[in-house]
This record gives structure tokens, sequence and C-alpha cells, in this order.
């Protein structure tokens, strides 16, 4: 299991270093295609002649609609589980927020009240965070676009489609049957023929043209008993932004606003909380415009004000005379395309609301995790100087319990969601709105998925008989749980007679197998070995039949691990693949008496690492960790076989 080189892939390697998008190849990732009319090009001809319009249908299981952390995350978990899966995005790049295009820090659980403070998300999202620190060490958000893309397009059974905007549902009583969309590079209507839908696109036109309910605007505190709402509902959502990035030119450099730029009134700003002016070399989180119509009827509207905001702010900064360190800074990069943070949302069969994340409610059918603030913008944005621009109205003390009644569709039986658009309180969004956050409910939806195929059930049945399975696939998976440890009868490192290691620094290897794959608050979950070169040892009494073993690392989950825009931000980081993790090791099996080696992994940047084989009768297991990344001892904190 040698690390392959960065795209160094043959044909689909040239396709993802160039980032055209996957048209012709849409049969070899799985799907199948029908179509129904050609081209019919003719150059003698073509004059005068009505071109005629390219229309291909594709049948998938899963269909995603929506690329950003939360759509890559369910795509490739519903991939990994056996579907037929494609990924729809209307852009030419994936990320949605924290793309190049908007560059959004992919923050998560931070600034908890206890001595973790961070408790970082695992899973796929990790694994595509280690990544990205391997191959992109100097933070470029261009080359992070091609980091996603490599990791998309390896993934077997999923097919991506770039520049294809989804505008129509076709229903069946209350199911999708298809997406309706158009790609513009190719001019190419697809029929996307599916079983599942996952509408993670944030705005949700698929989810809404299907006529699933939803949301939009803010609850009045009564109707769910948030002290932080409004005392009367209203249409307000949180506003879009864009950011900027400047670079030192070691000369002075003037600045000249452009004619449409609105002059800044520093004096108010200034005195409302929040809107200070910190550091020049990123920004501005609240040069943000909001709405109290239709914020995404109003997008270009809205665009065209937050430009001529922002460059009221900079013109302020440049040529004001208050920011003599501005003097040789210049604009390097401005955001054309708007991130945005709030519009609708779609009713599940739970709305999560403020008490819940305050009280720390828990769930039976909890699958996804959340920690962020109530973190509510003012209404307006930068247009309303007179209240502070956020309100951070609460930190919490430990995470908190999404459940999956929240990701699915209330009364459209095959759509499920995952990202800013499930089913929440406007007070509920203003923390589960965090990319990291939703880049979890990607996976609980992606990994239900195979299981209403697997069962033909709706999502809604998948929760009602089947979460426990779906709970113990996303706990295998790296996901964590709060309050629901793994406890799965087909893992026989849990029925071993003896573990036992080659030395033990702190922990115990009892605890590899208790179901808890993290460090929690006055637990010790882990085994960590007195130095490298370090051996694990599971013994049955009888022969048993294995085809993997499954080991969850060491990546130290209360450190941050995001790029950041502004390397400033990286304080209290490490720039790289995380120095914990173990990078060689080999897994053995007794065989007749002899030991045998299964598999060898070399320079390993996943904290899941899941060792497949075929089939073998073994009573013993040994796992012999060479070294790490970095760190002087090697720390696990679970092992399983199957």
């Amino acid at each position: 299991m040698k690390r392959r080189h960065f795209f160094k892939k043959g044909a689909k390697g040239a396709i993802a270093a160039s980032l055209m998008p996957i048209v012709g190849d849409l049969t070899a990732q799985n799907g199948t295609q029908e179509n129904i009319s050609d081209a019919n090009w003719n150059s003698k001809t073509v004059v005068n002649k009505n071109h005629k319009g390219r229309q291909i249908k594709v049948d998938y299981d899963v269909v995603v609609i929506g690329a950003g952390m939360a759509g890559i995350c369910a795509a490739v978990s519903s991939a990994r589980k056996g579907n037929k899966t494609v990924l729809v995005q209307d852009r030419p790049v994936l990320g949605g927020n924290a793309s190049s295009e908007i560059r959004v820090t992919v923050n998560g659980v931070q600034s908890l009240k206890n001595e973790h403070r961070v408790e970082r998300e695992t899973g796929v999202l990790e694994e595509i965070l280690i990544e990205n620190w391997y191959y992109n060490e100097q933070e470029s958000y261009p080359v992070w676009d091609h980091v996603l893309y490599d990791f998309v397009t390896r993934q077997e059974n999923l097919t991506l489609m770039l520049n294809t905007q989804v505008f129509e549902a076709v229903m069946e009583g209350d199911k999708i049957k298809s997406a309706i969309a158009r790609q513009t590079t190719t001019e190419t209507e697809f029929i996307i023929n599916g079983d599942i839908f996952i509408d993670s696109s944030g705005d949700g036109l698929l989810a809404a043209m299907s006529g699933a309910e939803y949301r939009i605007g803010r609850e009045g505190k009564a109707e769910f008993n948030e002290s932080f709402a409004p005392d009367v509902p209203d249409n307000w959502v949180m506003g879009d932004c864009i950011m900027m990035i400047t670079k030192d030119m070691g000369r002075p450099i003037k600045f000249n606003p452009p004619g449409y730029a609105v002059p800044f009134d520093h004096e108010t700003a200034f005195n409302s909380r929040h809107r200070k002016i910190k550091q020049i070399k990123e920004g501005f989180w609240w040069v943000e415009v909001g709405s109290n119509k239709d914020i995404i009827g109003e997008r270009e509207d809205i665009k065209r004000r937050l430009l001529a905001h922002f460059y009221g702010v900079w013109d302020h900064i440049k040529n004001s005379g208050d920011f003599p360190e501005a003097e040789n800074i210049a604009l390097d990069w401005i955001g054309s395309v708007p991130g945005r943070r709030e519009s609708r949302r779609f009713m599940g069969d739970y709305i999560l609301t403020q008490p819940d994340m305050e009280e720390y409610r828990h769930f039976h059918d909890t699958v996804a995790y959340g920690g962020w603030s109530l973190d509510e913008h003012c209404p307006g944005g930068i247009e309303n100087l007179t209240e502070p621009a956020s309100y951070f109205h609460s930190r919490f003390k430990q995470v908190y319990e999404i459940p999956f009644r929240c990701l699915y569709s209330k009364n459209i039986s095959n759509l499920m969601m995952a990202g800013r658009n499930v089913s929440v309180s406007h007070m509920a969004l203003s923390s589960s709105r965090i990319i990291a956050t939703c880049a979890l409910m990607g996976q609980a939806v992606g990994t239900a998925s195979a299981l209403c195929r697997k069962h033909r059930a709706t999502p809604r049945e998948v929760g009602k008989k089947h979460i426990n399975e779906l709970q113990e696939q996303l706990l295998r998976d790296d996901s964590y749980l709060p309050n629901r440890p793994a406890n799965d009868d087909n893992d026989k490192a849990r029925k071993a007679s003896l573990i036992f290691a080659s030395s033990t620094l702190s922990g115990d290897v009892k605890n590899l197998t208790n179901g808890i794959g993290r460090t929690e608050i006055g637990k010790v979950n882990h085994w960590e070995s007195s130095g490298l070169n370090a051996e694990l040892q599971l013994e049955w009494e009888h022969k048993v039949k294995l085809t993997s073993v499954e080991v969850k690392f060491d990546t130290n989950l209360q450190r941050k691990m995001m790029m950041h825009k502004n390397p400033a931000n990286n304080k209290g980081q490490v720039i790289g693949v995380p120095p914990e993790l173990v990078k060689n090791f080999t897994v053995e099996a007794r065989l007749k008496g002899q030991w045998k080696e299964i598999d060898r992994v070399e320079n390993n940047l996943t904290r899941l690492v899941k060792v497949n084989f075929d089939e073998i009768d073994t009573t013993a297991v040994r796992i012999k960790m060479k070294n790490t990344h970095g760190a002087p001892n090697i720390k696990l904190f679970e092992v399983r076989c199957y």
C-alpha cells in the first residue's frame, strides 16, 4: 500500500491537472448513459443550420447535488459503500465556500469551554485535510482545489460532473425520479436518474423544485423557546460576504478606489462590536450583506453591493492615514463569488434548536456533532452599522449532538440533506453552518444512502429500523458520536482472548476495544508505546476467519488542522502531516504456527487505516509499527478485526 504520487494517474491525472469536466467518462465511472440526440456537427453546412442540443440520460444509485465539503464527504462515503454515485457541482472547482473562489476556512469545533477547546472532526474530512498538508504545505487555495479534485476523481464508483447546474426535479408521487441539469461547458443537458438524492448545495434548488418543505428567515422567540431569537418572526437571514488577500510589495503602493465604491462610515462601524480592523492581510468577514426578502434572487445585486462596500473599507485603510502599516500592502486577490451563510432550511422529522444545543440533549439517532458558538450575524450586515456585526451569543462547554431526523426531508421520501440547508432553526443554524460540522453531516447521509439501498428503505425507515447499523458503520469509519460508543458484534478484536503490546508508556491496550476512538474529557482511551518500533498482538483461543484489520492512530484531535488565508492564524497548529501519525507499519498473522506478513503500509497519511486481504484462518494477529511522522512514541485509539 505505497502512497501514489500526486496526480500520477495516467489519463485521469491529466484531466485532474487541467480541471476539465468529466463528461466522456460517465460509463467508465459506473453510471449508465443513453445518447438521446447527437450534435450533428458538419463544418460545411453549419451556417444557417440550427444546432441540435445534446441530451444524455444517466442512471445512478445515489445522486449528490453540490460539491462543497458536505457534498464531497457524502459522495465519497456513498461510493465507498458500493453505491454508483454521481457528484454534481455547478462550479468549475470543488469545495463550495472553502474553494479558491470564496476561501472560507474549514472551521470546526473550537473554543469550547473545557480543557480540550478543540474537538476536531475525523472521518473523510480529516483524510482530506491531512492530504492537503502533504501536497500543499504552502497553503495555496488553487492547489487546494486540485487536492480536492484528485481526492474525488480517484474514488471508485464515483463520477464527477463540474459546471453542471440542476434546475428541475422530475417527480413520481413523493419521490424524486430524476434531476434535470445542464452542463454549461459542453452545452449538454443531463437527465440524471437515481434511487436516492442528497441535496448538499446550500441553497437547495433541487430540494425546492421537488416540493420539499422548507423555511427561510428567523423564528420568533416563543416557537422553540429560544432566548436569542427575535420576539417576532421575520424574513432576515445572515448575509453573504466576500474575502480578500493582500501582499507586501516592499514599496509604497497607491490605491485608487473604483467609482462604485461606497464610503466607509468608520466612526459608526468601529463603535459597534466586532467591526475592527485588526489586520490587513485577509478580510473581512463583516463585509457582509443580508436580506429580508430573497437572498437567492438578490444574489447578483448583493455581489454588487458587497464589492462597493469592500472597496470603501479598503479605501479607508489605504487612504485615511490611520493605517500606516498598509503603505506597502496591495490587494492580491478579491473574491468574485460571494460566500453564503444562510438561505433555505429544509424540514425533516425533527428541527434542531438552540435549547437542544445548549442543554446538550442526547438523541437516540445521533449521527454527527457540532460545537461552534451560537454565532448569529446582524440583520443587514455592513448596511446596518447600528448593531454589532455578530452576536457571539454562547460558547459551548462540550459538543452537541445532531440527530439523523434533521438530515432527511419530511415529505420527499428519497431526499436527504447535508450542510447549512438541514432541518434546524435559524438560531441553531448560527452554529451548525460551520463547514467541518456540515462535512460530518455529509458523511452521515452518504453512509445512510447505502443502507437505504441495502434494505430497500427510505431514509425515514433507516432512521426508525436501522439506526444502530448506521451508527455502527459511522463509528467504524472514524466518525465520532457523543455518548454513543461502538459495540459491533462483528468486530472479532473485541472477542480476542488476549491483547498485549511490546511496551506501554501510557494508557492500556484494553482501551483499544472499548468502542471510543478518541480522548474524552476525564477519560483515557488510548495505548501509547515507549519509543518507536512498537508491536501490538491479539490472540484467539480458536481459529478465526479474517479479511481485514482496522486501526485508528493518533493525529491529536485537540489541535486545529485547517488551512488559513493568513499564515498568522496557524499559531498552535502543525504545518504538515500530524507528527503523531504512524507512518510505516506491517500487519502479520500466525498461519499454521508461522508468522506471515499480510500487508505493509508505507508513508501512511490517514488516522483510520483499513488493511484488507484475502480470507485467512488464524489464531493471532500482530501489528508492527516502525515509526511516526515525527513523534517519539506510537499511540493508538482502536483496533478492529473482521
